[in-house]
């Protein structure tokens, strides 16, 4: 009778532990008694992590990064790495993977690198993903397609975040191709597909071409600017000059170009002074109010002439510790240097260019 009740209160025992493993222990599920660890936090659109990932408040230097695509620029990603504080690096696209994370964090001394897939407006209005954004020391927009981001975060609490670093926290922001093309404050925005540098200057109202102004993100001394990526590798010189061409003829603005070939970044620190890193060149376009194209209709070869002097053009050479001088404040001529100045233009579709 003493063993047959002996027998029953530890089987009685053993049940009732059974259940409770069962039931799950916050401490053991990463609950922390209760409260999730900040570093294993799965934030909304996040397709992981390295590091810590908890909030932190380090002191912070503006900068802007144009990269042209094609091989990331390590010693801009440093560039960027130098001015966050050591605080937490964030990616951000609409295709892709989470390939950043590992590279950027190797690369210099970071509390965390995330990325998010932000591929809707829903995700992209998300109160939890905005708020990523902004706690962020670091900022990088990848690759992919730019009409994705117009169409899914532009007028979103996500593009708010991004001014929100870009202005208020000051905190560095860079992009890679289609991540840099939404960098100007005049875009391109590739909804109907990629144009040509020829396709462009044969007709510069195709329906290939779209270009918007002052509606989507907001970065320092890129008013009336206008960036291009791949320049050299797939020939955009053209394309360029027709965007500008347009912005005069549609606008009356005569806009600026900054342009970066594959490999190559353009870094414009927190007074608007730009080097130029990587390992080809990179070009700044100053278009002039007074030299408007002579034609610029749908359906006909672009000229822009003005006397084969229709846009002053300053070239770069990047290297990886960060080459030549140029105030993207002001595009001030008189204070360049490093480089060498072209003239550019078009005559009846066709591009001409001659150093000066």
């Amino acid at each position: 009778m003493r063993i047959t009740k002996y027998f029953t209160i530890l089987l009685l025992l053993i049940v009732v532990g059974c259940g409770k493993k069962e039931a799950g222990n916050p401490a053991e599920n990463g609950g922390g008694g209760g409260t999730t660890p900040p570093s294993t936090v799965a934030h909304p659109g996040s397709l992981g992590f390295v590091g810590d990932t908890t909030d932190v408040s380090p002191s912070v230097s503006g900068g802007l990064v144009i990269m042209g695509g094609g091989s990331d620029v390590s010693s801009a990603f440093k560039w960027m790495i130098d001015r966050s504080g050591g605080g937490n690096a964030l990616i951000i696209r609409a295709t892709g993977t989470d390939a950043y994370n590992s590279y950027v964090n190797n690369l210099g001394n970071l509390k965390s690198v995330e990325t998010l897939l932000i591929n809707s407006r829903d995700l992209a209005n998300n109160d939890k993903v905005a708020r990523v954004i902004r706690n962020a020391e670091l900022l990088f927009i990848a690759g992919g397609d730019q009409s994705d981001y117009m169409n899914y975060w532009r007028s979103t609490k996500t593009a708010d975040a991004i001014n929100y670093l870009l202005n208020t926290k000051k905190a560095p922001v860079g992009g890679t191709s289609a991540g840099s093309a939404i960098l100007g404050r005049i875009y391109y925005s590739g909804e109907n597909g990629s144009v040509t540098s020829d396709e462009a200057l044969s007709n510069p109202y195709r329906s290939t071409i779209n270009l918007y102004k002052n509606d989507f993100l907001s970065a320092p001394f890129m008013e009336n600017v206008i960036t291009d990526q791949h320049f050299l590798t797939r020939s955009r010189q053209g394309r360029l000059m027709t965007f500008l061409a347009r912005s005069l003829a549609d606008w009356n603005i005569p806009a600026k170009g900054i342009a970066a070939d594959e490999a190559t970044a353009v870094c414009v620190d927190q007074s608007g002074k730009a080097s130029v890193f990587g390992s080809s060149y990179a070009y700044f376009f100053i278009s002039d109010a007074t030299k408007k194209p002579e034609k610029c209709q749908a359906g006909l070869p672009l000229d822009f002439n003005n006397g084969n002097k229709s846009v002053m053009v300053y070239q770069v050479r990047g290297t990886a510790a960060g080459n030549g001088s140029f105030r993207v404040s002001d595009f001030d001529t008189s204070k360049a240097s490093g480089g060498s100045w072209s003239w550019y233009w078009v005559a009846n579709g066709v591009l001409g260019q001659a150093p000066f």
